[in-house]
């Protein structure tokens, strides 16, 4: 890049902060993104008098392959390329190339990753300790069981399991009544031994608080030291570190339950229709992400046991 060039990101940042009057973090993250450009094209391009003007829509495509190749979030690859998209922009309108390469560019799709999730024997693991641990002086650990019962039991949101209140639940006929996505409510079914976790919390809710709590159609079902319905922090925290003991110091979020849940539920022969509905999926696109963990997992299995597999 020759000097010129230089002094074009250099005009360019000087747009930015006084005409602009953007901050000096976005400044800053605009001139690393553009520095990481150019030290790219001084490699690409094979010439060192190389220009804006020269560079073309394929060569911004090649360097978006090369940050994909760093294995770089898709948010991160996406930002830099509104950082390029800005620069030439203001190329344009200044008259320093005629055309604008980097406005035929799209911004890379978002990858689908695969959501964490624990595997069974973790998960037997999991609550074989919950069940030694959550005894009738551990007040805490009686609740903290009974919600990772029952949102692996019913495959449920963080925000769902902390609205629960006691109407919604039905013990003696095992159901549940959710509030979804959109205000969206579903009839679930409860595993026996989530029922027996919450009957077995229910009992001992007094000993969570002692002060007065709300009573009649609206008690909350879960709730804090406080009396109060446990918010989402407290469970993300409770819950997260019985999961990072689970996932031997993966971090998984109560959301991995859900994953769990939905995981080998389409393990053990679950019909998809039925999982989406279990969800509260609107889509069966969205359903289908946990087809690809189990097909992954058949695919393990098929290679280590099958004598011809290689």
């Amino acid at each position: 890049m020759s000097t010129h060039g230089a002094e074009s990101i250099e005009d360019f940042l000087r747009y930015v902060r006084v005409e602009r009057r953007l901050s000096t973090h976005t400044e800053s993250a605009y001139r690393r993104d553009l520095d990481d450009f150019a030290i790219f094209l001084g490699g690409h391009m094979e010439r060192s008098d190389w220009t804006w003007s020269d560079v073309d829509r394929l060569d911004i495509r090649s360097w978006l392959g090369e940050l994909d190749g760093r294995g770089l979030k898709r948010s991160t690859v996406a930002r830099k390329l509104s950082a390029v998209r800005a620069f030439y922009r203001f190329l344009h309108r200044t008259d320093v190339v005629l055309h604008n390469p980097a406005r035929l560019v799209r911004t890379p799709r978002k990858r689908k990753e695969l959501p964490g999730y624990l595997t069974q024997g973790q998960t037997e693991a999991l609550f074989a300790s919950l069940e030694a641990y959550a005894t009738g002086d551990r007040p805490l650990a009686v609740r903290d069981r009974a919600i990772i019962e029952i949102v692996y039991s019913c495959g449920l949101r963080l925000a769902e399991v902390q609205g629960l209140d006691d109407a919604d639940l039905d013990l003696q006929r095992g159901l549940v009544k959710v509030l979804g996505k959109g205000g969206k409510e579903r009839i679930l079914p409860v595993g026996a031994r989530a029922c027996e976790a919450v009957d077995d919390y229910l009992a001992r809710r007094g000993d969570v608080s002692n002060r007065e709590f709300l009573a009649g159609a609206g008690r909350p079902l879960f709730i804090s030291r406080r009396g109060t319905r446990i918010s989402r922090r407290q469970i993300q925290r409770s819950v997260g570190a019985w999961l990072a003991w689970a996932a031997e110091g993966e971090s998984l979020s109560v959301h991995a339950l859900r994953h769990t849940f939905a995981t080998h539920m389409l393990d053990e022969g679950a019909d998809l229709m039925a999982v989406k509905e279990l969800l509260g999926h609107s889509s069966l696109s969205t359903t289908r992400i946990y087809t690809h963990t189990s097909r992954e997992r058949l695919v393990q299995a098929y290679r280590q046991a099958h004598p011809r597999a290689d």
